[in-house]
């Protein structure tokens, strides 16, 4: 099914290359989000202000642990009850390349439960950039054929998994948690 893209990805991943794929949104730029080298490769290319910060995607909530400070007891069953994906901010990011937290500490991360995208995290067996494959300000690709030459052009490695399909292009839900564990919704 999507193993030969997989296997493809695992050298341009692990070497600090780009990859276009398709994510649980829509479809994405990716990169190891522990390398910095790689990460301000998508800065470059989406030709976006290192201040805007990035989404990284990881495979189980259990891997928050090796990512966040201090995540909340229950934040397993707040994520069990998304119905949609949902991308959370937290405080106190760890591990992670410096130019992928924002200014304040804070991560964006979302749990993905797509087949291909939790595949290809388990097998690089580190958390995966995931931001639009656009330049900045430009609209985000609901499909493949939405993608443009220059973001194309830009990448190492081009998924073929679900090119002739539509993404499911509705953005992710953005909340954060607070310091105090409370919740507030920033993109509904």
């Amino acid at each position: 099914m999507f193993e030969d893209d997989i296997s493809a990805a695992m050298p341009v991943l692990r070497n600090g290359g780009l990859i276009l794929y398709p994510t649980d949104t829509i479809w994405g730029i990716g990169c190891d989000a522990t390398n910095e080298a790689a990460v301000q490769k998508v800065f470059d290319l989406k030709k976006r202000s290192e201040s805007k910060s990035l989404v990284i995607l990881l495979a189980d909530v259990k891997d928050l642990l090796h990512f966040i400070a201090n995540p909340r007891p229950d934040i397993a069953d707040i994520i069990a009850g998304f119905t949609r994906p949902t991308t959370v901010i937290y405080e106190g990011a760890l591990g992670l390349a410096p130019n992928v937290i924002s200014e304040d500490g804070s991560i964006a991360i979302r749990i993905v439960k797509d087949p291909f995208c939790r595949h290809l995290i388990k097998r690089l067996r580190k958390p995966l950039v995931s931001t639009s494959a656009n330049i900045s300000g430009a609209a985000s690709p609901a499909r493949f054929s939405d993608v443009t030459d220059d973001i194309r052009n830009g990448v190492d490695y081009i998924v073929k998994h679900r090119q002739e399909e539509a993404a499911n292009s509705i953005a992710s839900r953005i909340i954060r948690i607070n310091k105090d564990g409370s919740i507030a919704i920033i993109r509904d």
